[in-house]
């Protein structure tokens, strides 16, 4: 398994593609509201993306059992995990919750963060799902730190959000990312402390929770993309990219500008 480590300016260069990325996600946040469609979120994020000199990582992406990745975002709405895909005839409703995937490219560099956005008013339990995924996000980043292993990550996030009884999905995974979207090593958010590939300094991985208020188990839908729950019950995805270092992870990404939004509404 061959793992690229980044120089400071690679590293420099996907900061810029994460911040964008972040900017990305503030910029959809603004339009999160009822009667909106997942089609026009998506097209303020592909304009936004593109006006910014950057080209959206999602749109096209391959996939082995079927078509191309058709749009800029993924959008998933309620008990969709992850891969949900914009149209213009799913709208958002007032008590909805929506997780935005968003990847974009930025001089050869890949940038990819999600967030969970409230609609509206959600009831309590799915807002705590939300909070206790954000949570264990930060745990796992807390973990990526040279000389620890992706295991430590994995075991964090598995804690945190299984001690408050909902489920760590398990085929879905983190990720190396650099040049190229996914690369080595896979990061699972469930694991044994000790266990896995050793974090060096230079290690970009994507941290992504994808928590579920139910059971853990999920299936995927006849496009091939849009995975849901079994049970129908709500999940949250929220996912930052990181630079291991010594000491301290370095976040690339941000939720800044959306909390800021979140704070003012």
């Amino acid at each position: 398994m061959k793992i690229f480590l980044k120089t400071e300016d690679e590293i420099g260069l996907m900061r810029n593609a994460n911040m964008l990325v972040a900017k990305t996600l503030g910029e959809i946040g603004k339009h999160i509201k009822p009667g909106v469609t997942t089609l026009q979120l998506d097209k303020i994020a592909e304009e936004f993306i593109r006006d910014n000199g950057a080209t959206p990582s999602f749109k096209g992406f391959p996939n082995p059992y079927g078509a191309p990745f058709p749009a800029s975002i993924c959008t998933s709405i309620n008990d969709v995990v992850v891969h949900g895909v914009p149209d213009s005839k799913t709208e958002l409703k007032d008590g909805d919750v929506i997780s935005v995937d968003c990847g974009a490219i930025l001089d050869g560099f890949n940038g990819d963060s999600c967030y969970t956005f409230c609609v509206g008013d959600v009831k309590a339990e799915v807002r705590h799902l939300l909070q206790i995924t954000k949570e264990a996000l930060l745990l796992g980043i807390e973990n990526a730190v040279a000389g620890r292993h992706i295991g430590d990550i994995g075991n964090a996030v598995q804690e945190h959000c299984e001690v408050a009884g909902f489920g760590v999905v398990r085929e879905l995974t983190g990720h190396g990312i650099g040049r190229k979207m996914h690369e080595n090593p896979a990061v699972p958010n469930y694991g044994t402390r000790g266990s896995g590939v050793m974090l060096k300094d230079g290690m970009c991985i994507a941290i992504e929770p994808m928590i579920t208020l139910g059971r853990r188990y999920i299936y995927l839908m006849p496009d091939h993309w849009t995975v849901r729950t079994r049970d129908g019950k709500p999940a949250a995805h929220f996912e930052h990219t990181v630079a291991v270092r010594r000491g301290k992870a370095e976040v690339l990404s941000s939720f800044k500008e959306v909390e800021q939004l979140e704070g003012n509404s």
